[in-house]
């Protein structure tokens, strides 16, 4: 899914200037990371463009230049955690082979892509469908959650899964388990699974996702 609204213009950087001088300069991805940061702590609502420019340096002219509304920055920034969602299920690991093995083969890269995307992910699990953009956001994730529930369906009718839970409900399950990550998943040192110290190794996304697959599939497996 390629985000097709955003302005040519937004590829490279820009200088904002105000009555203090020279701002930073600012490419798409930087205004991204303050734009999600800002929708995640405030909420849409919340948040305006005034906040977006003073947070990120920038004019309010020259946020423009890269964004031409606030609801366009935010599809933008929830894009981030929609596109690589929905590009682990065309990977050939989710196309192929049984389906109890594309089922485990799309858990495992979905905690992979949280913890890459973790912010974004966040952004996306905090949106209540105020807007087009938001109401966007929740279908993509109910279309999610329905090709889960169909691998989970078509596993059980391999008779690879148990049988006696809903594939709708196995999904929900699923997902929030990983959906729960954002709660309490920190990388870096200091983070879940550092100890005292902060040399300490933290816990990393393949750790993860280990342990999210052996919780989940030790109950499922028939």
């Amino acid at each position: 899914m390629i985000l097709t609204d955003v302005p040519s213009t937004a590829a490279g950087p820009v200088a904002g200037t105000g009555d203090d001088g020279p701002r930073r300069r600012y490419d798409t991805a930087s205004l991204l990371d303050v734009a999600v940061e800002l929708f995640t702590e405030r909420g849409y609502d919340g948040t305006s463009m005034g906040d977006l420019a003073q947070a990120s340096g920038l004019s309010k002219s020259s946020l423009y230049h890269h964004f031409s509304s606030r609801e366009q920055l935010l599809r933008a920034a929830l894009d981030r955690a929609v596109e690589p969602l929905f590009a682990v299920v065309d990977e050939a690991g989710a196309r192929t082979g049984r389906a109890i093995e594309r089922l485990e083969y799309v858990v495992r890269r979905e905690v992979e892509v949280l913890v890459d995307q973790l912010p974004a992910v966040t952004l996306l699990l905090r949106v209540h469908g105020n807007t087009p953009t938001e109401r966007w956001a929740l279908e993509r994730r109910r279309e999610f959650d329905r090709i889960v529930a169909d691998l989970v369906a078509a596993a059980a009718a391999d008779g690879d899964v148990r049988t006696d839970v809903r594939a709708s409900v196995v999904s929900r399950l699923l997902f929030g388990m990983i959906n729960s990550l954002v709660e309490w998943y920190r990388p870096g040192p200091g983070g879940v699974g550092a100890g005292r110290g902060t040399s300490a190794r933290t816990v990393t996304a393949q750790e993860l996702a280990d342990a999210v697959v052996r919780l989940a599939f030790d109950g499922l497996r028939r």
